[in-house]
């Protein structure tokens, strides 16, 4: 079914995976947004997906993700597992033609990813990936700032991020995000992602990028120190660095025009500021509660209203491709 031709008024979405992630971040906006009702949930674990369902008022829950995808009551589906189930749902999603968003990464691997991308592509169904800055009035403020010009012509964009290793990664505890079968780049793949995906949503897409990629701590089997540069096709260079490992804790891009420089945080919630000859101005927006409530939005408008969204399936094959590059997997 294509829900983008159909009459319904009220989209039932079914979330596979109901985890942290959908606590706060991503599951709210399916039920608050007008449109959209969160009708099922899925997790493997009974007790906490049955405590899922009461707590945010949710009718059906599952232990079986088959069963919801199958659900005739549910018309779209939101994928919010660890990347490495996202191929198998997403090709079973695909199959039977419901629209659907896939969380970020959109898989371990750009061939995985493509998998995924050219099967909505065959069934004709609309694919979303969780790439929510994208649709974050922070992030298209300074989009704004870029595309009217504030800094005259983009030249090159730098994004550092570095980070402690955790009591958990120290103590060797398992996590999915540093497993090397679930995400090979490890914490990158889950937080790198946002950024490279937000810079190719400002500039175009990258045309070429180079990495070096370790392991340097030993503390789990994924990468935990990666550098990386790349070319935009509109010739805009770009750099980054992202560690682990480090005693300091920092998030900045800068991004370097003929006429001035803006800098801002991807996670933190702190100002972003503009600076050129004639004018300095630092802006607070917040994060919202819901990060991903925008990204919701904007689904529902491209079903109800026809308007664009700016993360879908190729998007998001992008930065799959570009992240791969970088990893140096492909």
């Amino acid at each position: 079914m294509n829900i983008k031709d159909s009459e319904l008024k009220i989209i039932r979405w079914g979330i596979i995976g109901c985890g942290d992630v959908t606590e706060i971040k991503s599951g709210p906006p399916y039920y608050k947004i007008d449109g959209f009702s969160l009708a099922a949930v899925m997790r493997r674990d009974e007790e906490k997906v049955k405590d899922y369902a009461k707590r945010h008022n949710i009718k059906k829950y599952y232990t079986n993700a088959d069963d919801l995808i199958n659900d005739a009551d549910i018309d779209a589906i939101y994928i919010a597992t660890p990347p490495d189930s996202h191929k198998l749902y997403g090709l079973k999603v695909a199959a039977i033609g419901k629209p659907c968003c896939i969380e970020k990464p959109l898989a371990p691997s750009y061939n995985d990813g493509l998998q995924i991308v050219e099967a909505f592509k065959k069934s004709n169904t609309p694919l979303f990936i969780a790439y929510y800055r994208r649709t974050q009035p922070r992030f298209n403020q300074i989009k704004k700032w870029i595309d009217g010009g504030a800094i005259g012509e983009v030249r090159h964009i730098n994004w550092h991020l570095s980070k402690q290793a955790s009591p958990d990664d120290v103590s060797k505890k398992y996590n999915w995000r540093t497993d090397k079968l679930v995400a090979p780049g490890g914490y990158f793949d889950d937080l790198a992602s946002h950024g490279i995906d937000l810079f190719a949503y400002y500039f175009g897409n990258i045309k070429n990028a180079y990495g070096i990629s370790l392991n340097q701590q030993g503390l789990y089997t994924a990468k935990d120190a990666i550098t990386a540069c790349w070319v935009h096709n509109k010739g805009i260079t770009g750099s980054g660095s992202w560690n682990f490992g480090c005693n300091l804790n920092e998030d900045m891009v800068k991004i370097y025009g003929s006429k001035g420089t803006i800098k801002f945080s991807i996670f933190d919630n702190v100002p972003i500021i503009l600076e050129t000859a004639l004018k300095n101005e630092s802006l607070m927006i917040d994060h919202p509660e819901n990060v991903q409530y925008f990204h919701v939005e904007a689904m529902r408008d491209f079903f109800f209203n026809g308007n664009e969204h700016p993360s879908m399936g190729n998007s998001g094959l992008h930065t799959s491709w570009v992240m791969d590059k970088i990893l140096g997997a492909i």
